[in-house]
């Protein structure tokens, strides 16, 4: 059999192309993967439930009505009973995701099927789930209501709206300008339009917007795998079955999945040599959320090639740019904004947050400069505006130095610099960063546990961190509140995580021992 030449560059190791036969061993595996597929369905079952007494409801949803609701969410036995099944169905699901990778050795073909099946029964039930751990999407019903009384939201807030504050999304977003593309405002325009403002149905479409982005990248994460010698179905767990992706992209309902699935689409059409078409999607990225502008540069260089001149790889940088550019001034021609979303890039949000390497430092340098009577978070500001020149200058660095086989790994690299340099890193900026560093390898050794700890850190903080804990339990004199709910989502998540890292017989040696080998290699 011919083994194809990699377009990217890195050529398939010489047995890439031949059948991995299933041992008896890995027969064995196969049929016991059904326990961690079954244990993270337990885990995904009891998120859904839970979101029935604290996920985000609009205050217009019917659903108050129902009697369940009523209890889950008025009576203080309901809140405890869905705390601890968010906190403990999260990290079950955490803990099955960490099993299944423990039933195989070197991943042959069939568990590239059975991690198929794994993100298929774990996404099923956050399909119907009460929004969780984020409210965005109520932001994103406000924005096409926007659109439908032809309001700019690049201009105007929600808070435009009358009654606005029933769609149930933060207050951050009454007067704050949409940071979204016009792509995306086209979809939000049309889930209003379709669902007629319905709170329920608005939110399941955009699950299904969410959900077609995670099946991209089930199409085109081991395609890119392939291309890079690294093992298809090792990633595809990796990524696209990982716990952190899907509650982000399906619970959460945030739109990063349609634009991370068109942007890893778009990289396999430039990397297997259909320039234009790739660049169509990846501008297509970029107008859900103009984040995905970083991979440009990286693609003007596989066009132009592996042994292109230095005039060359300007004149690609120009043309990639220009398509981009002309496709972005067209859709913004037709809505009848322009770039208008540039003004929207100031999106909502804290400015930083406590576990953000730069956000600490600014916190710590504030503090010191008010201490000593300076302007502390003046001082601060200008930090944080340096962090933003540094991560523009490595974007800069990477995309002029490094091989032309390794152009994906270094435009995963300028991706993540962007994101480690903010002073606010959520969730899913992590989850942007994972399907790129998964298809160019994470190895076996420090790095795959550094995504495990990343992964437990991030569950836990999210656990923890947005409940829909009403007011009216909410006084001080009150045994269950907001702050006793997250404390407790919080130590329950900690302590099963505790239990999975050191007690565990069967997942600590994941975290503890030292092992080196290359199992994500085909």
């Amino acid at each position: 059999m011919t083994t194809p030449e990699s377009p990217t560059g890195v050529g398939q190791r010489p047995d890439a192309d031949s059948p991995v036969r299933d041992t008896p061993d890995q027969e064995n595996d196969f049929h016991d993967a059904w326990k961690p597929l079954t244990a993270g369905l337990v885990g995904s079952l009891l998120l859904m439930f839970g979101s029935v007494g604290i996920g985000w409801l609009a205050q217009s949803s019917a659903l108050w009505r129902n009697p369940i609701f009523i209890w889950m969410r008025a009576e203080p036995a309901g809140i405890v009973i869905s705390v601890a099944c968010i906190a403990i169905g999260g990290m079950v699901l955490v803990r099955a995701w960490l099993r299944l990778g423990q039933r195989f050795t070197d991943w042959p073909p069939a568990s590239g099927r059975i991690v198929k099946k794994a993100i298929l029964m774990w996404s099923l039930p956050l399909m119907v789930t009460i929004p969780l751990f984020s409210r965005d999407v109520y932001a994103y019903i406000g924005q096409g209501r926007l659109m439908q009384a032809n309001l700019n939201p690049y201009v105007n807030g929600i808070s435009a709206l009358s009654n606005w504050f029933n769609l149930g999304a933060d207050k951050l977003w009454a007067e704050a300008p949409t940071p979204y593309g016009p792509v995306f405002l086209w979809i939000e325009q049309f889930v209003v339009t379709v669902s007629g403002g319905n709170p329920e149905l608005s939110v399941f479409l955009f699950r299904v917007c969410s959900a077609f982005g995670v099946l991209l990248c089930v199409i085109y994460v081991p395609r890119l795998a392939v291309l890079h010698g690294v093992n298809p179905n090792r990633a595809l767990w990796l990524s696209v079955a990982n716990p952190l992706l899907l509650v982000n992209f399906l619970a959460a309902v945030h739109n990063d999945a349609l634009m991370i699935g068109l942007a890893v689409a778009g990289l396999y059409y430039c990397a297997t040599k259909r320039y234009i078409f790739g660049i169509v999607l990846i501008t297509a990225s970029i107008a859900i959320k103009p984040i995905t502008v970083i991979l440009l540069p990286f693609v003007a260089l596989l066009w132009a090639g592996k042994k292109a001149s230095w005039p060359r790889k300007f004149l690609y940088w120009g043309m990639t740019a220009a398509l981009s550019l002309g496709i972005m001034a067209l859709l913004g021609w037709i809505n009848g904004f322009g770039f208008g979303w540039i003004n929207g890039l100031s999106a909502p949000g804290s400015v930083w947050i406590w576990y953000a390497p730069v956000g600490a430092l600014g916190l710590i340098v504030a503090s010191l400069g008010s201490a000593l009577g300076w302007d502390g978070w003046a001082i601060t500001g200008h930090i944080w505006d340096a962090a933003k020149v540094l991560a523009v200058g490595i974007v800069v660095w990477l995309a002029f130095r490094g091989s032309y086989e390794r152009i994906i790994r270094r435009m995963a690299l300028a991706f993540a610099a962007v994101v480690l340099l903010s002073s606010m890193i959520q969730s899913w900026y992590v989850v942007w960063l994972i399907p790129l560093f998964a298809i160019t390898g994470i190895r076996n050794d420090w790095q795959v546990k550094t995504l495990y700890f990343i992964l437990s850190f991030f569950m836990i903080y999210s656990i923890s961190d947005q409940l829909n804990v009403w007011p009216y339990l909410q006084q001080q004199d009150a045994w269950i509140n907001l702050d006793s709910a997250r404390l407790a989502a919080a130590l329950i998540a900690l302590g099963f995580a505790i239990y999975v890292v050191f007690v565990d017989r069967k997942t600590r040696k994941l975290f503890l021992r030292t092992e080196h080998t290359t199992l994500d290699v085909i």
